[in-house]
């Protein structure tokens, strides 16, 4: 089986395109899908970032809206990230992208999807795209765009294999936000909010805590230099909750013995989206362990960014040991403080450590300011019981995110084999629902 190529314009149906003009927004009303909301690695737009557009604006201002099943279409900034229209659509979408409709008759929708998300395809777009400081992808050389063709069988077979696990690896995002707001939640309870206290002060029952876990928090509050805080515990600094605190390094590039070869992870803070650090992108050798400013950190330490507000603050958490670079700060908790607390900690000093953060070029604070935020620390049996917890919500999203990256290794690897015609999903003898448990 092999593939042709055809122009991407002549597998469309419709284009719809309100690029060029900038939308009249509001407070409220239907959200506005801007270029920063397509991600490229989503199924879906994220909705983090919308703005919003009144009834009035949505049933006069535009061309055209997206329909269920086109695709999305990003002209400038990043040029060629594409996302799945959802069914409904509840959202309209801004210039500097378009939304693209396939052609039923020609091609299969999620083939078409699966094809642009191509290595084959991505790298047209990034050889034709223009400009310098911010490319776009001219509107006419959609007719330049060559998209790779199989058989009516292959397109349904290689584009229902890329979105259903697409939509599981979405899922399994999905469920880990929403364990993350659980986890979130609970900490800014009891350590920020100290809604346990207040209740018992009150002489109500803390909600959704069984009366053992209660009988640990106190029922009154003192004043502190960090305001009330609960009585009997006590203000300390980041530097109290770790047995080690640390900047990282980089090891020489001119040095290759320093890197090829290398089995040693090594982080960049790029690479960090508050969560686990699963696989990073570079490795470093034993040589460069010898020779050079980096240091182990053993699974479960927190890294921290340290250069360039507004990155200061974004977190990572090692899932084995690991090395970083000198942009992050690396902490070991403490055993009886346990990681998620440190973790959360840090989370909710993100405003702290940004606004502590000078330089003329670059925006960065140091180790030293990290290990002096001041910080409430309860008492090491309320700080057991939240790691418990923490624990086994942070364990969830730990196989969740493994089983996700596993996924999109699958499908990204195999699929420039099929969509060039030399595997086919018979060939590889995988069946989705069997790479999908």
């Amino acid at each position: 089986m092999s593939s042709e190529w055809t122009k991407f314009t002549d597998l469309l149906s419709a284009i719809v395109d309100n690029r060029g003009r900038t939308c009249p927004v509001g407070e409220s009303g239907l959200p506005l899908i801007a270029t920063n909301c397509v991600s490229g690695v989503d199924l879906y737009p994220s909705y983090d970032t919308t703005r919003f557009v009144s009834e009035e604006t949505y049933k006069t201002w535009f061309r055209g809206h997206p329909k269920p099943g086109d695709i999305l279409f990003v002209c400038k900034g990043s040029p060629g990230r594409t996302n799945w229209v959802p069914d409904p659509v509840d959202f309209c979408i801004a210039q500097d992208m378009v939304a693209v409709r396939a052609d039923t008759r020609k091609v299969y929708p999620k083939y078409l999807f699966a094809a642009l998300r191509s290595e084959v395809v991505r790298s047209q777009i990034d050889n034709m795209h223009v400009g310098t400081m911010i490319p776009h992808f001219k509107k006419g050389d959609f007719d330049k765009l060559l998209i790779p063709m199989l058989d009516e069988q292959a397109q349904v077979a290689v584009g229902d294999f890329y979105f259903t696990l697409s939509e599981r690896i979405t899922l399994l995002r999905e469920t880990n936000a929403t364990l993350e707001a659980i986890a979130q939640a609970l900490f800014k309870s009891w350590f920020v909010d100290f809604d346990p206290v207040r209740a018992k002060m009150e002489g109500r029952a803390p909600e959704g805590m069984d009366e053992a876990t209660a009988a640990l928090f106190p029922d009154a509050l003192e004043e502190t230099e960090l305001g009330p805080m609960p009585r009997g515990w006590r203000v300390g600094c980041v530097d109290d909750l770790c047995s080690v605190i640390t900047n990282g390094g980089t090891p020489s590039r001119s040095k290759a013995q320093f890197w090829t070869g290398g089995t040693i992870p090594w982080f960049k803070t790029g690479e960090f989206s508050d969560g686990f650090l699963l696989q990073p992108n570079e490795f470093i050798t034993k040589e460069a362990l010898e020779g050079s400013s980096v240091k182990v950190l053993p699974k479960d330490a927190v890294l921290m960014a340290i250069y360039a507000a507004p990155t200061v603050g974004r977190l990572g958490v090692l899932t084995e040991p690991a090395t970083f670079n000198q942009a992050c700060t690396g902490m070991v908790a403490k055993v009886d403080v346990g990681p998620w607390f440190l973790y959360w900690t840090l989370f909710f000093g993100r405003e702290w450590f940004n606004s502590r953060a000078n330089g003329a070029a670059q925006q960065n604070i140091s180790k030293a300011i990290v290990s002096a935020y001041r910080v409430v620390i309860p008492h090491d049996v309320i700080l057991l019981a939240f790691n418990d917890v923490a624990s086994s919500i942070h364990n969830r999203v730990r196989e969740n995110a493994e089983q996700a990256q596993t996924l999109a290794t699958l499908r990204d690897t195999l699929l420039p084999r099929l969509i060039s015609g030399q595997l086919s999903i018979s060939d590889t003898g995988l069946q989705i629902e069997e790479a999908i448990v």
